[in-house]
């Protein structure tokens, strides 16, 4: 096996930054498929935390090959920022040659995160709780054959074209509909040129370079970001990101074919989180919640914002099975629940159109779905175990009984933020 995929089998904000960080050990070549700098992956290794938002969480291990694919959307100057504080710790992707950006991948302009965040302020109460980083508005562009790509972006006449037909209408956008200044076209290509110059020998034909890699033999873990339940198709939608968040969009998104894609591993903390506005049905608004934000240090890594908090949803974990063909699933965060008297999973809710064991599409009808609970023992401190065995034996019927409800393998269960806080319990290119 290959190529693996790694997605975000709950809201996102699962781990999955640690889970590509920890199995980039065995890979080649790292590829993030989708998203921008909305989400945050943070990496503990050795006691050091690092954040990242667009280079892939393969990163931190030497001679990997970084790849972000035409899926993202990208901002340049926040990804050179990122580039400049790893240069600052001692990687230089960009003089290394281990960083490709596809030609095909759209930009991210200052009138993207100006209308991202004046669009949130228009619907006031009806906001969906974006991160007005411009994911929605640069994706819209996309889709309506607006957008900036970085072959274009990479030549200044190219550029300047298309920064002087596009604000021509954004503007009258801005400032006749919503209220804001204009953004003015000479600014934004002085600023960005520069921009353009410095990454310009790592823009190239990603789909191209994966394909010689997969040729070659090599070992490709494609990185997902934020969750299944943020998909815009499969999500809980309206309250979603503006991609393909399931293993289908690592194709799209990188350029390769469905039936190269060998194993999927679906990512889910031991209880389940949310950030921004949406359905939850588990949420907890008790000090029990409290207590597991608190202890699992639930903020956003790229806004900062507060988590919301609830028990283990086994609808979800069984949506994202069924969407993304997961293989198998790392469990993070069992750490977070020790301690506990007794710990829950939910699996089924209560709606008003009866009970369901699926998650509903309906948003009124998810928004009025109570969980019914299986109420299990808690367990004492489970940090220090590096093994499967070494659980405490109600932790292991835990997870025993997570395997059962999604009828899939555990194949991986973090204890702890560290690296080595981990119990692995299957080599997913095997």
């Amino acid at each position: 096996m290959s190529n693996v995929v790694i997605v975000g089998a709950q809201w996102g904000d699962e781990g999955k930054g640690k889970v590509v960080d920890l199995y980039s050990e065995w890979a080649d070549a790292v590829v993030r498929y989708q998203g921008g700098n909305n989400a945050g992956h943070t990496l503990v290794v050795e006691g050091k935390k690092t954040v990242l938002h667009l280079i892939p969480s393969g990163v931190l291990h030497q001679g990997k090959t970084c790849v972000i694919g035409n899926g993202v959307v990208v901002d340049p100057k926040v990804l050179l920022v990122e580039l400049d504080a790893l240069k600052a710790q001692g990687r230089d992707l960009l003089a290394e040659g281990t960083l490709a950006i596809s030609e095909s991948a759209h930009v991210i302009l200052p009138y993207h995160c100006t209308l991202d965040a004046a669009r949130e302020n228009f619907k006031g109460e009806r906001k969906i709780g974006t991160t007005g980083r411009g994911i929605g508005p640069a994706y819209t562009d996309k889709v309506g054959r607006d957008g900036l790509r970085m072959a274009e972006f990479i030549r200044p006449a190219c550029f300047r074209k298309h920064l002087e037909e596009s604000l021509s209408f954004k503007n009258d956008i801005l400032t006749k509909v919503l209220g804001e200044k204009p953004v003015d076209v000479e600014a934004v290509f002085d600023e960005y040129c520069a921009y353009a110059e410095r990454i310009r020998p790592a823009v190239l034909n990603c789909g191209v370079l994966l394909d010689e890699q997969r040729k070659a033999g090599k070992k490709i873990l494609f990185e997902g970001a934020q969750g299944t339940l943020l998909d815009v198709d499969h999500g809980t939608y309206p309250y979603v990101t503006s991609s393909s968040t399931v293993s289908g969009g690592a194709a799209i998104g990188a350029g390769v074919g469905p039936v190269f894609l060998d194993k999927v591993i679906g990512i889910s903390k031991a209880y389940t989180t949310r950030v921004g506005e949406g359905p939850f049905p588990t949420e907890l608004f008790d000090d029990v919640g409290k207590g597991i934000a608190e202890r699992g240090a639930e903020f956003g890594a790229t806004t900062g914002r507060p988590r919301r908090c609830g028990w283990l949803d086994a609808l979800v974990l069984k949506h994202a099975v069924r969407v993304n063909s997961l293989t198998g699933l790392a469990v993070t965060k069992l750490d977070v629940l020790s301690g506990m008297n007794e710990v829950r999973i939910a699996t089924a809710y209560d709606t008003p159109e009866g009970r369901v064991h699926e998650v509903p599409a309906a948003r009124d009808v998810l928004a009025e779905a109570k969980p019914v609970y299986e109420t299990m023992e808690g367990w004492g401190d489970a940090r220090d175990a590096r093994h499967f065995s070494e659980l405490p034996a109600a932790a292991r019927r835990f997870v025993d009984r997570i395997e059962e409800l999604t009828g899939i393998p555990v194949v991986l269960l973090s204890v702890g933020p560290g690296r080595e806080e981990t119990i692995v319990r299957e080599n997913p290119f095997s």
